[in-house]
């Protein structure tokens, strides 16, 4: 095997180990300390590529999560403006450029469904809070701008947070 192919071999089994780790992390309750956020505030640390549901002012639930790859990441703070189950997904201008082929619309429940088993909307944009039907892409910088989680996450965080809860990504 020449060099530049254990080298390539090599850095794609390690890609997929951080990927995987990522993913196979499981929502748990952490201390959280030092952040200023009031119960109920979602915070994603893009960076760390992990969502935190402040509970208390010492306590948070926190979840992989796959957020914006490159060029693509934002932070800010908004609001979940919207609520959804499986639901149908439309390729936004930005996708539909890169990825002309896709359909209009792709019918929620279909495995080809990027949004997974439930979708939480952010106000002022086309993002949102979503499950996957592509788990491995949990733990990575995989999205358009979306913070993408395990379906049983999302169906986790979807119970936990009302429409109208604040959203403050970071980077």
């Amino acid at each position: 095997m020449s060099v530049r192919i254990a080298v390539a071999l090599a850095a794609t089994i390690g890609v997929a180990v951080l990927i995987s780790a990522a993913a196979e992390a499981r929502p748990e309750m952490v201390g959280m300390h030092g952040d200023n956020y009031s119960p109920g505030t979602i915070l994603v640390k893009t960076g760390e590529r992990r969502l935190y549901l402040i509970l208390d002012s010492g306590h948070a639930m926190r979840y992989p999560v796959g957020v914006g790859r490159s060029g693509k990441q934002w932070a800010g703070t908004t609001q979940i403006d919207g609520k959804y189950r499986y639901p149908a997904w439309s390729p936004p201008a930005e996708v539909r450029r890169d990825k002309p082929k896709l359909p209009d619309v792709i019918p929620g429940g279909s495995p080809r469904n990027p949004m997974g088993v439930a979708a939480m909307t952010l106000a002022g944009g086309e993002y949102a809070i979503h499950g996957t039907n592509v788990p491995g892409s949990v733990g990575g910088f995989v999205s358009y701008g979306c913070i993408r989680m395990l379906n049983d996450d999302i169906k986790d965080l979807y119970s936990r947070v009302p429409v109208g809860t604040t959203v403050v990504v970071t980077r």
